[in-house]
């Protein structure tokens, strides 16, 4: 396949994350609705956190199964620091930006309204989906470099397969991005950027997949992403939580999970 060619499977794979997206764009549901879509954006979340693990530790797991250590201990450390830089990094960014707000609100009269209301991207809601984005992204870029590795090593079946199955997964993803959202009809523009953070990587993955192969990166960005997506997950469920909705958070989370594995099925049917 021409270098074209490939860059255009990663581009439909990424692509498809918009689908999911203008559900964000929801006039304000009943709790007990908003509740659920916001336990379904858990589940999801939950098994990618599962996936991305299970991928990036499957290279140490297969270097301790032919005894080289040297290998598997780089791996492990990459797998570890990463999770922990994709963790602690959102919480110190989350607290840079709360301390940023509070320092610019100082008293009655200090602020304007739009400055206490803030943009869309400013407020809890916003900067969630913002992360939800990051962690996707970073685990897209992941999807992206498997993508370019085999359409480059001429298995066009396997790249055409992963394509399917991964841009399944992104439709998904995009739900769960803007499931905190919704009820607050974000903009479009922001929708696009939300999208755009969360899909692009899959396609830059694709283009620097095709010509560069590192067990070491795949599992840095991996570890990146699922420390970053754990962090969202926790942040959900503290959600979740407050609505005191416990049967409908669990039945949602359940119908997230579900919607994950029934997607990564098919990837594991290609052979992949």
């Amino acid at each position: 396949m021409s270098p074209a060619q490939i860059a255009v499977l990663g581009l439909i794979a990424g692509a498809t994350i918009f689908l999911g997206l203008p559900i964000g764009r929801l006039r304000a549901p009943k709790p007990q609705v908003n509740t659920a879509l916001n336990a379904v954006a858990t589940g999801i979340l939950i098994f990618l956190v599962w996936d991305v693990l299970t991928h990036g530790w499957q290279p140490v797991d297969e270097a301790l199964g032919r005894q080289d250590f040297g290998a598997a201990l780089v791996g492990g450390l990459v797998l570890a620091g990463s999770i922990g830089v994709g963790l602690l990094g959102l919480v110190w960014v989350d607290r840079l930006v709360n301390r940023d707000r509070a320092a610019t609100v100082r008293g009655p009269g200090a602020a304007t309204l739009a400055d206490v209301t803030g943009t869309t991207w400013a407020d809890a809601s916003g900067r969630l989906a913002l992360m939800i984005a990051v962690g996707i992204g970073l685990h897209n870029f992941a999807e992206g470099l498997a993508i370019g590795n085999s359409a480059a090593a001429g298995d066009l079946s396997l790249a055409v397969m992963l394509v399917i199955g991964f841009g399944l997964h992104n439709a998904t993803e995009g739900f769960g991005i803007v499931a905190p959202l919704t009820g607050q009809r974000p903009s479009w523009g922001f929708l696009a950027l939300l999208g755009l953070i969360g899909g692009g990587p899959t396609l830059i993955g694709t283009l620097i997949g095709q010509r560069f192969v590192s067990d070491t990166v795949s599992i840095g960005f991996l570890g990146l992403a699922a420390g970053s997506i754990l962090y969202v997950v926790i942040e959900l469920l503290a959600v979740s939580r407050k609505a005191n909705l416990k049967t409908i958070t669990t039945w949602g989370i359940f119908a997230g999970l579900f919607l994950g594995f029934a997607t990564d099925a098919i990837i594991t049917a290609a052979g992949a």
